[in-house]
């Protein structure tokens, strides 16, 4: 006999009220040990999935039904914290004895408990249906007889206390990996025990593994996992290759960065012929990661809980293993491999008449790195040219089709920043020695177009197609941060052109004027550009089709990376279901499954990123640690009545200029026009300007660094102020990208060429 969550489902919601165990066991007529065997998995699948919740009689209800919010934990420094539904709408705000029971990241389902004056809701939890901290990374300190982890995540707020039958072997100062035994609840801290010493904070390669452990990333594959993956072998299997198109005569390549490993995409494009003479022929080619793992099988539901790969400084963890991802599932040159096709067909404006998808098997022609095909096309150099000549006129042909999509994605107003990633290069010890910005150019758009071309294409099939599957949606702007960006044009007194909501060619517009200005001496397009970015929403992977907002599409999905992401590996399951025309029937996702599948895979995205960016930070600080004393250029980003907070373009780095840390005055701040302003001397800080900063102090743990003005004769010494920290001499530091201007000293400062 089977029961079907469906059933039970049905029970609660025709009951009209909780109901217990019993009673459903009752009317679907089964006896205690069915019922404890077919009912209460099921029930507890629901509690979990927040669907469900068990109150205080034993008797299970609807959530839907309760009134009840369901969502995750955002908490805050200062103890208190926000439930973000997971269904839209306003963030529930907790209190901080609210907060004692909870972790950020944690599942909840939360009522709501109170309004306050400004119409803010006040949230009680009511159930906790998923504790995603298992382990906390932190600092080991024993003192006064107690020992305990202070956690290294500032949104972690509770200190984890180790017992002392724990028999801890860990050294005070020491970062610790503990293990949590007991979570934390509205009387008691959390408990746990230490489970790995991971070593001092400033070790190389520290910083990666305490935001491993930190966002608990998984980053190791079971022994069943690799098996499964070292079964494929080395090389395809030649029956998959007989049941497929073979384009391996195709001149397809491969354009990715220098230090690349895996390749999931391959291009070529040709003049088209017959009625479309004036056309293009575009191929998108992705690696058919699908034909390796499929549903429910072990590497399945390892990529389903990692769901995307997670790219560091110094190293990645992958979604798949590395015998597929660097494997068999990348596109080496001139090994056959398998893949799948969107062919395109362009006419004479770029406008894409027609597209099909195809299983093939191919033969990358050549590996190029973004910076060769500069080289090559745009620089004619001789050599680079030679030795990929037998794809020179490949190469021609795509930048044709890109300049092509370009005028066309301009033409409809898509949103374009450039790129504010940093690159840090590590010396022989495994230490950050410099920081770069890294640059974009033609190259890098050529792919980016050919890649959004072929995710438009795969989106409107599977639309077409009315089969659930995931779309990279991107909303318009909210209301509060629409708010926020337009008090920043006015006071910069640029024009809006929109009268309720702005469309993406309105915000083109803006960058467009910015650029202009640029040549006239106001340089803000990059302040312009952060502050847009900062009022758009976030994108989410969903079933439902919204359009992308950023892109000025109405339709988008991702379907170039399988390798590294798993809503790809989705979409494609999708596209080979519509090749081979198969039923409903034979599917594998219903509706509501794939939009847990989309929750999910946005909250791993979201994970991922944070993780990222919380090693930059880090890193970003130990460098700057050195350069404690040093004086950069900087450019104000943001004005608050506290300070100003100043970037280093050039490297990447953000610090905070506290107001009393600025020249000394009594300092006034304009909310509207973002100006703080000395009351005795009439300085004036405002967004875009550009100062001369002194690195003063800098917060490892904490990710801060502080900066004052340079040259301000009232100010303390950074070595006053900071005890000297980090600056035990007056001896140049290595030449470094954007070199600071050292103070001036008694001693003989040595260059040492770079």
């Amino acid at each position: 006999m089977q029961i079907q969550t469906d059933q039970i489902l049905q029970l609660l919601r025709t009951a009209g009220k909780p109901i217990t165990r019993k009673a459903l066991s009752d009317q679907l007529e089964l006896t205690h040990k069915q019922s404890d065997q077919l009912v209460k998995p099921i029930l507890l699948e629901l509690i979990q999935q927040g669907e469900v919740v068990r109150n205080r009689r034993a008797a299970y209800g609807l959530v839907e039904q309760m009134d009840l919010i369901r969502g995750r934990i955002s908490a805050h420094a200062d103890g208190f914290g926000f439930v973000m539904p997971e269904d839209g709408g306003d963030d529930l705000f907790l209190p901080p004895r609210q907060m004692r029971q909870v972790f950020h990241g944690d599942r909840v389902l939360a009522s709501v408990a109170s309004v306050d004056r400004r119409g803010r809701k006040e949230g009680l939890i009511v159930e906790v249906i998923e504790r995603v901290h298992q382990q906390v990374v932190g600092r080991y300190v024993s003192e006064a007889g107690m020992a305990f982890v202070v956690p290294d995540d500032p949104k972690l707020v509770h200190d984890v206390m180790i017992p002392a039958s724990s028999n801890s072997k860990a050294q005070p100062g020491k970062i610790v990996v503990a293990r949590i035994t007991h979570p934390p609840s509205l009387k008691r801290a959390p408990l746990g025990e230490i489970i790995a010493v991971l070593g001092q904070a400033d070790e190389p390669g520290m910083a990666t593994e305490m935001a491993i452990y930190n966002h608990q990333l998984p980053h190791e594959f079971s022994a069943e996992v690799e098996r499964e993956a070292q079964a494929f072998g080395d090389e395809i299997d030649p029956d998959l290759i007989a049941k497929r198109k073979d384009w391996r005569k195709l001149p397809l390549l491969t354009i990715d960065g220098a230090d690349a490993r895996d390749f999931d995409d391959a291009v070529f494009a040709e003049p088209d012929s017959g009625d479309n003479r004036d056309g293009y022929r575009l191929i998108v080619a992705i690696a058919d990661v699908s034909a390796y793992v499929v549903p429910g099988s072990a590497l399945d539901q390892e990529a389903v809980q990692r769901g995307t790969s997670v790219y560091f400084p110094d190293r990645v963890v992958p979604m798949l293993p590395e015998t597929l991802s660097n494997g068999l599932c990348s596109l080496n040159p001139d090994v056959d491999r398998l893949a799948m096709a969107c062919e395109m067909k362009l006419d004479r404006t770029g406008k894409i008449l027609t597209s099909r998808f195809h299983e093939i098997v191919m033969r990358s022609s050549a590996r190029l790195t973004y910076n060769q095909v500069r080289s090559i096309v745009e620089l004619d150099d001789a050599k680079l040219n030679e030795r990929f000549s037998h794809v020179r006129k490949d190469l021609d042909h795509l930048f044709q089709v890109y300049r092509l999509l370009a005028k066309r994605r301009e033409r409809r107003g898509a949103i374009d920043f450039d790129s504010n990633e940093v690159n840090f290069i590590f010396n022989s010890e495994g230490r950050v020695d410099q920081l770069q910005r890294r640059s974009r150019h033609a190259a890098h758009r050529l792919i980016e177009e050919c890649m959004i071309a072929a995710n438009v294409e795969a989106a409107k099939t599977v639309d077409k197609a009315d089969l659930p599957a995931l779309f990279r949606v991107h909303d318009s702007p909210p209301a509060d941060k629409l708010d926020d960006l337009e008090d920043f044009l006015a006071a910069y007194n640029i024009r809006k052109t929109w009268k309720d909501a702005p469309a993406p060619a309105d915000l083109t517009r803006i960058q467009r004027e910015v650029r202009k200005a640029r040549k006239k001496g106001l340089d803000i397009a990059p302040l312009v550009d952060a502050v847009l970015l900062r009022s758009l929403a976030l994108a989410v992977y969903q079933p439902d089709n919204n359009g992308h907002f950023g892109l000025a599409l109405d339709a988008y999905s991702h379907f170039t990376s399988p390798i590294r992401r798993y809503p790809d590996l989705l979409l494609h399951r999708a596209l080979k279901h519509i090749i081979h025309r198969r039923s409903a029937k034979q599917y594998s996702y219903s509706q509501p499954r794939m939009k847990e599948l989309g929750q999910q895979c946005s909250y791993l995205e979201r994970r991922a990123e944070q993780a990222s960016r919380d090693v930059d930070e880090r890193l970003k600080c130990q460098f700057m640690q050195r350069h404690i004393g040093d004086e950069f250029d900087g450019v104000i980003t943001g004005v608050t009545g506290f300070g100003v907070f100043v970037e280093l373009v050039d490297l990447g780095v953000s610090g905070l200029v506290h107001v009393t840390s600025l020249p000394n005055d009594y300092y006034h701040f304009d909310a509207t026009g973002r100006v703080l302003s000395g009351e005795r001397r009439g300085l004036n800080y405002r967004l875009a300007d550009e100062v001369r900063i002194e690195v003063m102090a800098v917060s490892i743990d904490e990710r801060k660094i502080d900066f004052r003005i340079a040259g301000d004769p009232d100010g303390d010494s950074p070595s006053e102020r900071a005890g000297g920290r980090g600056q035990s001499s007056n001896k140049r530091t290595k030449p470094i990208s954007a070199q600071p201007r050292r103070k001036k000293s008694k001693r003989r400062n040595t260059r040492r060429k770079s």
